[in-house]
């Protein structure tokens, strides 16, 4: 299988409900992660341009797309997704740097971020040039916080303040890339990782012993 990584536009509308079967599927998989997505919503993102998709012929091999916030201040690239057919080919990077290739032209004096709890998900936003930060350094739009009512961690969330979840927040700041070397990079990705790792164990013994001694 050879999927190819396209800007979306209109006339691949018809894979909106596709991609939200697909983003659901996989969060409840994971137990983790927003799993709502509105059909609507996804073919607004591919009518605006602010969309990428991978498609193998006609069939839907994975997605991405683009979300503004505070007046441009802030860009996030969401509803990363490859199909389970084509997982291991490297699609997931490519997807990602087709949407942050994307993002800086359209956006070019947009920082660029997101938050995620997987740990391939986070070598790809380093080696884009994505470090972890704080959440009070990503944007405060409400309707940014409340896309994550969906995700089984929301209470967490909550909880906190929206100050930590089990998500790790990640940035690309224009004005501040970060340049260090390949390998110090991917140490600083695993450190967080093996703390969020420990978030999570930590959360899940309280509400389920058995599930945290599983998630080791």
């Amino acid at each position: 299988m050879s999927a190819q990584v396209f800007i979306a536009s209109v006339q691949h509308t018809f894979y909106a409900e596709d991609i939200c079967d697909l983003i659901e599927t996989a969060a409840h998989k994971r137990g983790t992660g927003i799993a709502k997505r509105d059909p609507e919503y996804i073919k607004k993102k591919m009518r605006n341009g602010n969309a990428v998709i991978a498609l193998d012929e006609d069939q839907l091999a994975g997605f991405c797309y683009i979300e503004v916030w505070e007046n441009k201040k802030y860009v996030a690239n969401s509803g990363l997704i490859v199909h389970p057919d084509f997982r291991g080919q490297g699609l997931a990077k490519r997807i990602k740097a087709k949407a942050f290739e994307l993002s800086r032209k359209k956006y070019p004096g947009s920082k660029l971020f997101g938050i995620t709890t997987s740990l391939p998900v986070m070598k790809i936003n380093s080696d884009l040039g994505y470090k972890p930060v704080t959440f009070s350094e990503l944007t405060q739009d409400e309707t940014f916080w409340k896309g994550c009512q969906s995700c089984p961690n929301y209470d967490i969330l909550q909880r906190n303040n929206r100050s930590n979840c089990l998500c790790t927040g990640m940035m690309f700041d224009p004005s501040h890339p970060n340049n260090k070397p390949k390998a110090e990079r991917e140490k600083t990705v695993n450190k967080y990782y093996r703390w969020v790792k420990l978030k999570t164990v930590k959360y899940l013994k309280k509400i389920n012993p058995i599930n945290a001694f599983l998630s080791l």
